[in-house]
C-alpha cells in the first residue's frame, strides 16, 4: 500500500498527477526527477516487494553487470565507494534502495502493487489505473518497466514435462539443492555465461545446450583501491572524469556496429583470439565459435566463461534440442541427456513488451495493437492516440555499446519538460501527431541501413521479424540519442490551439 497522502474522490480512487509503473533505474530515476524539481504529486507502482527492477529479480549467481559502475549510475548520484569497475548484482540493488531512500522516494512508492489496466478517458483526459491494490487516476502515465521484466519460456516441445527441478534464470529457486547434481542449461547469451562457470563449480555434470555462440571480449575487471575511493569522495570531479573515460571509450564501439569491414573485422579478431587462448580443445573452440557479423548479436564480456569448458564435468550441446521428456532432453540426432535440474537461460520479451497488453489508448484500442506489426514510438517515448503516456525504456532505447541508464536519463529530463509545458500552456493532454511519429521511424530506418544489426547475417531479438526493423536498439552514438531525444519539443504534438514558435 502506498504510504503518501493523495487526493481520494468518493469513489475511493487515488487522484495523482503522475503514474509511474516500475521501480527499476527508469521508475526510480523518473521519480527522482520529478522530485528535485519539485514535483510531489506521483506515485511509483511497483510488483515486487522492493526497488531494483531486474537487479531485484536477477540474484543469479554471478548475476553482475557489464557496463562499468561509474557509468551505471544516475549522473546526479555519482558513487564514489563502487567496490569494483563491473558491479555485481547486490550492489546495484544497494544503490538503488539508497537512491530510493535518500531521494525521498519510499513515500511515493506503493510495493506488491501490479496494474492491471490502464484506459484513457478522453472525457476527463486522465487515466483511469486499475491496480491490484485499488484504483487512479492521473493525468499522465510513465511506462518504465523496461526491455527486461517479462522472463521467455522457450517454446520446446515438452519443456512443460520435466519432472525435476526446472526454473528461469530471472526467477532463481534459491532452495533448489543444485550440488552435486546433472544439471542443463538452455541458452548462450548475457545471462548463460555468467551462470554456467558458477554452476560449474557445483554440478557433477553440466550441459551447455547453446544454440548460437556468442562474440565474447575479455572483462578488463578489477576491484578499486581504498586509495582510489577516497579521492573519488574528496574530489568527485575524478568521479566525473572516470564516468567520462568510460562514456567515450564506449562510444568509440558505435563505429564497428556501422559495419565498416576492418573495424568489424578488428574487433572480432580481439573476441575469437580471446577464445582461442582460453579454450583447451580445437574443436570445443570450434563449437564456440559465432557464424555470424561480429555486433549482430549482443557481443558479451567475461573471462571465465571460455575456460569453464576445460572442466572435465562440462559439456557443450550443439546438436538442435528436440523436445524436453520428463528425465532430461533428447537432441535432434537421438542424444539423451539425463538431467536433475533444467535451468532457462532463455531472455526476455523485448519485442512484444507485456505491458502493452494493458494500456488502452483513444477509442479502447490497446497499445499492443497498435503494436502489432513491431512496436514504436516517436522520440523512443509519445505514441499517436495515447495522450499523456510516456515510455522510458520502450522502442528504440537499448544500446549495443553504451549504458541504458545515460539513455533512462535523456527521457526523463523530455518528459518532466513536457510536463512542465503541459502546466505552463494550459493543456489538458499531449498527443503526438501520426506524421510526427513515421517522420521519426523514417529517420531511424535511414539510419538502420547498413549496420551489423541489419546486415549481419544473423536473427536476434534486437530485430523485430514482423516488420524487418531495429525496433529495440538505438541505431546511433549514445550521445546523439540525447541530442535527438533529450529535449521536448511542442511541435510534433497536436497542439495547434496555441501559437507556437
Amino acid at each position: 500500500m502506498t504510504r503518501t497522502k493523495h487526493d481520494d474522490d468518493a469513489d475511493g480512487v487515488t487522484e495523482v498527477d503522475v503514474l509511474i509503473v516500475g521501480a527499476g533505474f527508469g521508475g526510480i530515476g523518473m521519480g527522482a526527477t520529478l522530485a528535485r524539481r519539485g514535483r510531489r504529486s506521483f506515485v511509483i507502482l511497483e510488483r515486487a516487494a522492493e526497488v531494483g527492477g531486474t537487479w531485484w529479480y536477477n540474484t543469479y549467481p554471478g548475476a553482475a553487470c557489464d557496463v562499468p559502475s561509474h557509468l551505471y549510475s544516475f549522473s546526479f548520484r555519482l558513487k564514489p565507494d563502487w567496490s569494483r569497475i563491473f558491479a555485481t548484482q547486490p550492489e546495484i540493488l544497494e544503490y538503488l534502495r539508497e537512491t530510493a531512500r535518500e531521494e525521498g522516494l519510499l513515500d511515493h512508492i506503493s510495493f506488491e502493487t501490479e496494474m492491471r489496466q490502464a484506459h484513457w478517458n478522453a472525457a476527463e483526459s486522465v487515466w483511469d489505473v486499475d491496480t491490484s491494490a485499488g484504483r487512479y487516476r492521473a493525468r499522465t502515465l510513465v511506462s518504465a518497466v523496461g526491455h527486461l521484466s517479462e522472463p521467455r519460456l522457450p517454446s520446446i516441445e515438452g519443456v512443460e514435462t520435466f519432472e525435476d527441478t526446472k526454473f528461469h534464470s530471472a526467477r532463481w529457486n534459491h532452495d533448489a539443492d543444485l550440488e552435486g547434481k546433472q544439471i542443463g542449461i538452455i541458452g548462450s547469451g548475457a545471462t548463460a555465461i555468467q551462470v554456467v562457470p558458477e554452476l560449474a563449480k557445483v554440478a557433477s555434470r553440466l550441459v551447455v545446450f547453446q544454440r548460437s555462440a556468442p562474440y565474447i571480449t575479455p572483462r578488463p575487471d578489477r576491484a578499486y583501491t581504498d586509495a582510489e575511493k577516497r579521492m573519488f569522495a574528496r574530489l568527485p570531479e575524478t568521479m566525473r572524469e572516470e564516468r567520462e573515460g568510460f562514456f567515450w571509450a564506449n562510444e568509440g564501439r558505435y563505429a564497428q556496429r556501422r559495419g565498416t569491414p576492418s573495424l568489424v573485422k578488428a574487433a572480432a579478431d580481439v573476441a575469437l583470439a580471446h577464445l582461442r587462448r582460453q579454450v583447451d580443445d580445437p574443436e570445443i573452440a570450434r563449437k564456440l565459435t559465432p557464424d555470424y557479423t561480429f555486433g549482430c548479436k549482443r557481443v558479451l564480456k567475461s573471462d571465465d566463461y571460455y575456460p569453464t569448458f576445460n572442466r572435465p564435468n562440462v559439456l557443450l550441446e550443439t546438436d538442435p534440442i528436440a523436445r524436453v521428456t520428463p528425465r532430461g532432453i533428447e537432441t535432434a540426432s537421438g542424444t539423451e541427456h539425463d538431467l536433475d535440474a533444467l535451468v532457462l537461460c532463455t531472455g526476455f520479451e523485448a519485442t512484444d513488451l507485456p505491458i502493452a497488453h494493458q494500456i488502452f489508448g483513444v477509442g479502447g484500442v490497446s497499445l499492443s495493437e497498435r503494436w502489432s506489426g513491431g512496436m514504436q514510438a516517436y522520440a523512443t517515448m509519445a505514441v499517436p492516440e495515447f495522450p499523456n503516456l510516456w515510455i522510458i525504456n520502450g522502442p528504440n532505447t537499448g544500446l549495443g555499446h553504451n549504458s541504458a541508464v545515460y539513455v533512462a536519463e535523456s527521457q526523463m529530463a523530455y518528459i518532466a519538460e513536457a510536463l512542465d509545458y503541459l502546466d505552463e500552456s494550459g493543456l489538458d493532454e499531449l498527443e503526438v501527431t501520426e506524421a510526427a511519429e513515421e517522420t521519426f521511424m523514417q529517420m531511424l530506418e535511414d539510419t538502420a541501413r547498413g549496420t551489423v544489426w541489419l546486415d549481419g547475417s544473423c536473427r536476434s531479438w534486437y530485430v523485430d521479424q514482423r516488420n524487418g526493423r531495429l525496433t529495440t536498439l538505438w541505431p546511433d552514438f549514445a550521445h546523439s540519442f540525447r541530442a535527438v531525444n533529450g529535449s521536448f519539443d511542442p511541435r510534433p504534438y497536436q497542439v495547434d490551439q496555441l501559437a507556437l514558435p
